[in-house]
């Protein structure tokens, strides 16, 4: 019920009753707007009138505001003043609702036109001694039209510098995927979790990051699946759920979710679940055909189970071995449908691709692959950040879409790879890296290393984003900033030939249609599509087959030009207008595996975990309830009883005492790495129930702390959920 009254609140309060209430009724539902928060799926079939959760209502209503900040408000407010407010005051002041230009050495932003702003972009541009001096970030929030129309315009441009949010989380995820079973993407479908017998959630907290997901694990546990939850702290949403669409879920009745609950150690779980393959090796329980039919490097990665001793297991995952053993017993015992979900909880450690690949293999060990009701399922946080993936947002693509690309457009197009964010921010600070422009997100808060980042980004000769809502990435800029404001998912996009849609992607691969309703809260604002071909236009003019106005004009040509390059968009103009869209092709959900040797492939990397020195502590970063990524909404963490505040950080009560710290004390953190040390002081120390040794701090507060050069091996992910720390009693 306090979710319903929050989620209310929220929408009235910003957006009004009856555009908030004609918002929520167009959320997810089928010719209307894909919700703006997360990437977890719309069912098939029949959705509720009430298709979205309190986050969901919440990123909603902070979209829909009418209320619009322009030429009076960053007259009134300096950028050293707005630098002193907090995230969730800027989200509260409204939508952007004109073009502003912060020019070299000014102190407030001022209006400037379209016209001007696209021309000042270009003429940086064509300034610059190389292309690749240039960076373009995406957030996930971009639709598939802007994004393949974005990327298109970079290529054309010269450089593969596309850093996007995907690099900062399910990076590891792809790579992993990959290499193992040929996909990087999850091979599962709702109605998959409906047929599943065990269902596997580690590293993810889905009643904060996509409450939805409580929904369809309620039914499945309700079928008879056994949920098995594996996280460090406990969470809520992880142990009951009380659906608010039902009287019962009202009244405060819910269903009991996780039978198993294993708090493992942060960046245990490769250990945990190799001491589950061992576990099932050992007792014979494995899918011998399956492996001999599809699988590669069996041997090897049998004889490396073998080697890897119970008691190394047990130290680093911190579960006994007869509770891995049971584990391992209970997901075996019927027909091997096993579902794995998980989220940044695992893909932001040093080991996250050898973890991920882990798990495939467990999944490859029991056949759970490719059949009803098994599979893996990376759980997307952003709601279009895989289909931006699809689409071409990536710093290497492969030769087969960049070919097709060339071939389209009639535009030569560069091989060389280009910058991930991590490389960026490294680029931007080395003075490689000399234009930053950002289609979408708030890159100064979501990215590592704060301070470094900062700087990064003030070394530039321009930062530009496109924005919906006032955030600290404005406030960080170089000698001269823009920001150009852009319609949100729920507002309606005219064209000049009619009303237009865009198309994205969800978390199992379902391309739908997304149109939003409500009259624009400025008319100034532009749509991210028309903001990339005018720029286009104005920066490369029409060149090759490429008529940037004119593909913008009717979104279709822009689908039509990506079923001509992406594989699997046959008829897609045609499909997408379907009611739930369509599918999009998954080799691996048919036991097709287009890896190097056409099998799916067992990994043998030995385990191991981040370790820290005695006395000091493994932090990971997570976020509160009231936020979604680096939006944050109110300072409340309801489900983890916390009001009012964001400055703190979660510890065992029994370390609180060892550090001789009060509940609520204010203590010192300092992050340790091999190029120095970083600190964030005055934070409350919070007793929470979680392993020893560990702790826990909001993001993007704590990203302070994270070493930009701390990152997952082969994927360069941020690894946030892995940073060495001290904790010492503020002397202040």
């Amino acid at each position: 019920m306090r979710a319903v009254v929050e989620a209310m609140k929220q929408t009235i309060g910003k957006a009004g009753l009856g555009r908030g209430t004609k918002a929520l009724l167009e959320l997810n539902q089928m010719g209307g707007f894909d919700c703006p928060s997360c990437a977890w799926p719309d069912p098939d079939h029949h959705r509720s009138v009430a298709e979205f959760c309190e986050n969901g209502a919440k990123a909603v209503a902070s979209e829909a505001m009418k209320h619009t900040i322009g030429r009076d408000f960053f007259a009134k407010h300096s950028v050293a003043e707005l630098m002193g407010q907090t995230d969730a005051w800027h989200d509260l002041q409204g939508r952007l609702g004109e073009p502003m230009l912060l020019t070299e050495g000014a102190s407030h932003y001022e209006p400037v036109s379209w016209d001007e702003a696209f021309a000042m972009i270009a003429e940086e541009l064509h300034g610059l001694a190389s292309p690749n001096e240039a960076i373009f970030y995406t957030s996930g929030r971009a639709s598939n039209e802007a994004a393949f129309l974005y990327q298109l315009f970079v290529r054309a441009y010269g450089t593969n510098n596309l850093p996007d949010c995907s690099n900062m989380c399910h990076e590891s995820s792809g790579l992993a995927l990959k290499e193992a079973i040929g996909v990087g993407k999850g091979t599962v479908t709702l109605d998959d979790f409906l047929e599943a017998e065990t269902i596997i959630c580690v590293g993810q907290n889905p009643g904060t990051n996509h409450p939805r997901m409580l929904s369809t694990q309620e039914l499945a546990v309700k079928k008879g699946a056994k949920l098995v939850a594996i996280n460090p702290l406990k969470e809520a949403g992880l142990l009951s759920f009380m659906q608010p669409q039902h009287l019962t879920g009202l009244l405060g009745r819910g269903t009991a979710l996780a039978s198993t609950y294993l708090q493992v150690k942060v960046n245990g779980d490769m250990a945990l679940f190799r001491g589950i393959a061992k576990s099932l090796i050992a007792a014979g329980n494995t899918d011998k055909d399956f492996i001999r039919r599809h699988a590669s490097n069996y041997e090897e990665y049998r004889r490396s189970v073998e080697e890897t001793s119970w008691d190394e297991i047990e130290a680093l995952s911190g579960i006994d071995r007869l509770e891995i053993e049971s584990l391992a017993l209970s997901i075996s015992s019927g027909s091997n449908k096993l579902i794995t979900c998980w989220a940044m909880g695992l893909t932001q450690h040093r080991n996250a691709v050898a973890t991920i690949r882990e798990i495939a293999n467990v999944h490859l060990l029991l056949g759970a692959v490719g059949k009803p009701g098994a599979g893996l399922c990376p759980v997307r946080g952003h709601s279009n950040v895989q289909g931006d993936r699809t689409v071409g947002i990536f710093e290497k693509m492969p030769e087969s879409f960049l070919a097709a690309l060339e071939r389209q457009a009639g535009v030569p197009i560069p091989r060389a790879h280009g910058f991930d964010t991590v490389a960026s921010i490294l680029a931007m600070k080395e003075g490689r890296g000399k234009v930053f422009f950002a289609l979408g997100g708030n890159f100064a808060q979501a990215t590592p290393d704060t301070a470094f980042t900062a700087e990064a980004l003030r070394r530039c000769r321009l930062t530009c984003h496109v924005s919906t809502k006032l955030n600290r990435s404005h406030l960080i800029h170089g000698r001269r900033a823009l920001i150009l404001p852009c319609l949100g998912r729920s507002e309606r996009d005219e064209g000049p030939l009619g009303p237009r849609f865009v198309t994205t992607e969800n978390s199992m691969g379902v391309v739908q249609s997304s149109q939003g309703k409500l009259s624009p809260a400025s008319e100034d604002l532009l749509s991210e599509t028309e903001i990339v071909a005018r720029l286009a236009e104005v920066t490369l003019g029409d060149r090759g087959a490429v008529r940037w106005r004119w593909l913008a004009e009717d979104y279709d040509r822009i689908r039509n030009w990506i079923e001509a390059v992406v594989p699997g968009f046959d008829r897609y103009n045609d499909r997408v207008r379907e009611h739930g869209g369509f599918y999009l092709p998954n080799a691996a959900k048919e036991r097709r595996w287009n890896t190097e040797n056409g099998m799916a492939n067992f990994s043998a990397a030995s385990i191991d975990a981040f370790e820290v020195k005695p006395g000091r502590y493994l932090l990971q970063t997570l976020r509160s309830h009231d936020q979604f990524n680096t939006t944050v909404y109110g300072l409340d963490d309801r489900y983890r009883g916390i009001s009012g505040m964001r400055d703190i950080i979660f510890l065992n009560p029994e370390d609180l005492n060892v550090l001789g710290v009060k509940p609520g004390q204010r203590v010192d953190v300092t992050s340790h790495w091999e190029d120095g040390e970083r600190h964030l002081n005055g934070f409350r120390a919070i007793p929470y129930e979680m392993p020893r040794g560990l702790a826990a701090a909001y993001f993007p507060e704590a990203n302070v702390l994270v070493p930009v050069g701390h990152v997952a091996k082969g994927s360069n992910t941020p690894a946030s959920k892995s940073i060495e720390v001290s904790i010492t009693p503020s002397r202040g």
